[in-house]
């Protein structure tokens, strides 16, 4: 049985556009390549940190919503913690109703970029 994933790491603000891009897909592959299902993913750019984090105040900020068996967790979180250039990250499992908000929001987000284009 699959749960209900989001994760968000935050990544050093001196890499590239292009480094930050391709730490991203290093771990939209891992998760993949462990069986896992990507719903949805927002970039949310480069934030100013609520505090100093290895002497930094800004980090690139990156979310992933997906669904994968539990078993793969412990594996995305050693992971996150040997790459260098993540600072900080979270892994949350969604209970139900958490899953049905982040639901509306991505009907929401879609919306809005439908009204842009």
């Amino acid at each position: 049985m699959k749960n209900h994933y989001e994760t968000v790491f935050i990544l050093t603000p001196v890499l590239s556009e292009s480094q930050v891009k391709e730490t991203v897909q290093k771990f939209k592959d891992f998760l993949t390549g462990k069986g896992a299902e990507i719903i949805w993913e927002e970039d949310w750019g480069l934030k100013k940190l609520a505090y100093p984090i290895q002497h930094k105040k800004t980090g690139f900020y990156h979310l992933i919503e997906f669904k994968a068996d539990p078993e793969i967790i412990e594996r995305l979180d050693l992971e996150y913690r040997r790459d260098e250039r993540v600072m900080r990250h979270l892994v949350v499992k969604l209970d139900k109703y958490a899953a049905e908000w982040a639901e509306k929001r991505r009907k929401k987000i879609g919306q809005k970029q439908t009204q842009k284009s």
